[in-house]
């Protein structure tokens, strides 16, 4: 591990693209410190720690934009509209023709699609700036503008700020993940989870009051933590490998094929997405409770992200989505046409659409397990959290540390296929 990390940066090409990227995520991480004007922030702090005891919904909000929400900086809104966004596209390729078409001319195709996420992402950033804002100044929080200039010029000055946070978020992103290593979004995600950390340790041990039960908690949930990630590392590198043989053939004077090969299925293919998007959209209710600030809806959010409904969906929010985001990645009958265009062919089983049904049924077999591991690692922490109230189960929930050991997975197989073009070891041996 030391010396792949060293022989990284020994390359240059890729040694700037580390220090680029963990660059653009310090200036993000100093960015959530920023307030936006007009917000008496002390004010601000004291209040949402005192509403959060009792609202998980605005505590899982504050976690995905790392803490910024609770000191309402320039970069509040976080990531969330894009994911939200992200969702809606991808839902909407499956009924949009235009949409699928753009989908399947490759590169052409995908930046017309990441320009409407860019617009309806800053139009939800819109509707989330206004929500929080209204939410802020509600009863639960009581914050007040100040008043030596019109209250609704401040307004509309905070909203356009928390917009510009996430334009500037999305472009942090994308310049990640042009230049740098890694995909942005997600590594953006896992900065804010670790930055979560610290205070939530600290907040496990009785802020200050090192007893002997707190410490012994901590070191038990830290325990259980190192003892799990081993086996998300084994599930998320799990592969399922479907032999291919390619038939000879002669082209002009030279003798093709006769190569033996493989598809290799990931148990979990679909990664942390299906997390993500059954987590925005259970708490997008939320969302619209705090802009519209209706008592039935705001209950209606809290039954949603509390208790044994929101475990129940969002369970199965994840199944559902480990098997559409796969069907999205992995088309089976495009896989199966290029087999039989290029002379391969599984063997003991007819090209064409016999190929197509084997892998589907195996893609089947193998998302199902995955999707129930996804939903156990995702809900059995917030079950623990529930009966227990410990603020570092819900930092290292499972959700946190799957995503965190997918990006990190991620990010290496990323610097490890430079570091082979180099002719160097990676981390995986």
């Amino acid at each position: 591990m030391l010396s792949a990390i060293l022989n990284a940066f020994r390359v240059p090409e890729l040694r700037r693209k580390i220090l680029f990227t963990l660059a653009i995520l310090a200036l993000y991480r100093l960015g959530s410190f920023v307030a936006v004007p007009g917000i008496p922030v002390e004010q601000l702090v004291t209040q949402f720690q005192n509403a959060a005891a009792n609202n998980q919904t605005i505590v899982f909000l504050n976690l995905f934009s790392g803490n910024a929400l609770s000191r309402f900086s320039v970069l509040s809104l976080g990531i969330m509209p894009y994911i939200t966004s992200s969702i809606i596209m991808q839902l909407l390729q499956g009924v949009i023709p235009a949409l699928q078409r753009w989908a399947r001319e490759g590169e052409s195709g995908q930046k017309k699609i990441t320009q409407i996420t860019r617009y309806l992402t800053l139009f939800l950033g819109l509707i989330n700036g206004i929500g929080y804002l209204f939410l802020f100044q509600s009863s639960q929080y009581g914050v007040v503008l100040p008043t030596s200039v019109p209250t609704l010029l401040t307004s509309a000055v905070i909203v356009a700020t928390l917009i510009a946070g996430v334009a500037l978020i999305m472009w942090m992103g994308e310049l990640i993940t042009q230049r740098g290593v890694g995909n942005g979004m997600s590594l953006i995600i896992f900065a804010n989870i670790v930055s979560g950390f610290p205070s939530a340790i600290y907040a496990s041990l009785g802020y200050g009051a090192y007893t002997a039960q707190n410490i012994g908690l901590t070191v038990l949930i830290f325990a259980v933590v190192l003892a799990v990630i081993p086996g998300i590392v084994l599930i998320e590198r799990a592969q399922r490998r479907i032999p291919i043989n390619y038939a000879k053939r002669i082209q002009g004077r030279r003798m093709m094929g006769g190569t033996n090969t493989y598809i290799p299925l990931k148990v979990n293919g679909a990664g942390v997405i299906p997390i993500i998007f059954a987590s925005a959209l259970l708490y997008f209710p939320a969302q619209l409770a705090a802009f519209f600030q209706v008592d039935w809806l705001t209950s209606f959010s809290q039954t949603l992200t509390t208790g044994w409904v929101n475990w129940v969906l969002d369970f199965g929010l994840i199944v559902f989505f480990c098997f559409f985001y796969t069907s999205m990645v992995f088309n089976p009958e495009e896989t199966a046409n290029n087999l039989q265009k290029q002379g391969g062919f599984i063997p003991g089983i007819r090209p064409g659409s016999n190929t197509v049904t084997y892998i589907k049924n195996i893609l089947n077999r193998i998302t199902l397990p995955g999707a129930i591991y996804i939903g156990l690692i995702a809900v059995i922490p917030s079950m623990l959290f529930a009966f227990s109230g410990d603020t570092l189960i819900r930092a290292f929930g499972g959700t946190s540390i799957l995503i965190m050991v997918g990006v990190a997975l991620d990010t290496m197989s990323k610097i490890e296929s430079q570091l082979r073009m180099y002719h160097y070891e990676g981390f995986f041996k």
